[in-house]
């Protein structure tokens, strides 16, 4: 199964701005990033979204992100548009920057692409010794619904730079309720004239109720000061969007 940085390659990198449903708001994080202070990172910061956004307003935010690919697609719209950019090429498990930060965040909830707790928790450590002591970290989380069975094999479609058609379906979906993971094999296709690229990947999402997750971060040197569902009410246990607000427990090492 490949993991974030293998997935997000070749024809799924190029499929994922026509393809995608959702582009994050920039205004949330520009206001996360001017309560908490700059400099900040945005992790898991893909082709730009919302980092070039955030940039513009004359915010320091550098990102970082696994897959190489995604981040030439940043470069390439940063210059597109005139904005300078620092991004890092690195998991966030094994993050390893020469400055640390006052604001950390996620836009949307790509922390749930890591594979297993212990990934996490290693991710939350990094985190951690990437914060200042009186910064600030905002993870937004969700668990996956299972995806309807009338809805596996619908295709989507869209243009290419260049003309051709690209499409995207999910073949199958599995869920195992004890490990708290759900994997896709999700289908990409590319097709110009006589040429055709199709290309099936496995997407796996891993997924934490509140008390799962608070204890990965008490463990990695970080206190929950507010968790809240969709509506910014206190979440629960059973919430299925939840966002954590974090702050250092203790100060970093070194």
């Amino acid at each position: 199964m490949a993991d974030a940085a293998d997935f997000y390659t070749g024809i799924v990198a190029e499929s994922y701005a026509p393809l995608k449903s959702f582009s994050p708001e920039p205004d949330p994080y520009a206001a996360f990033v001017r309560a908490a202070g700059e400099p900040a990172l945005e992790l898991g910061c893909g082709d730009g979204d919302p980092l070039l956004a955030l940039r513009r307003q004359g915010l320091d935010v550098a990102g970082v992100d696994s897959s190489a690919d995604m981040l030439e697609r940043c470069r390439e719209r940063a210059a597109r548009e005139g904005v300078t950019v620092t991004v890092h090429h690195q998991r966030m498990e094994e993050l390893r920057l020469d400055r640390r930060f006052r604001a950390v965040f996620l836009a949307g909830p790509t922390f749930n692409l890591l594979p297993d707790d212990a990934t996490a928790e290693a991710a939350l450590r990094r985190v951690r010794e990437h914060l200042t002591d009186d910064g600030t970290v905002l993870i937004p989380l969700h668990v996956p619904a299972p995806t309807p069975a009338r809805e596996l094999g619908t295709v989507r479609a869209a243009p290419a730079a260049d003309g051709a058609e690209l499409r995207f379906s999910m073949v199958s979906e599995e869920r195992d309720e004890a490990a708290r993971t759900q994997t896709a094999v999700l289908r990409y296709e590319r097709h110009r004239g006589d040429e055709s690229t199709v290309v099936e990947r496995a997407w796996a999402l891993h997924w934490y109720r509140r008390s799962d997750f608070e204890r990965l971060a008490v463990a990695a040197g970080l206190t929950p000061v507010s968790v809240t569902d969709a509506d910014g009410a206190e979440a629960d246990d059973d919430t299925a969007y939840l966002t954590f607000r974090l702050r250092a427990a203790e100060p970093a090492a070194g």
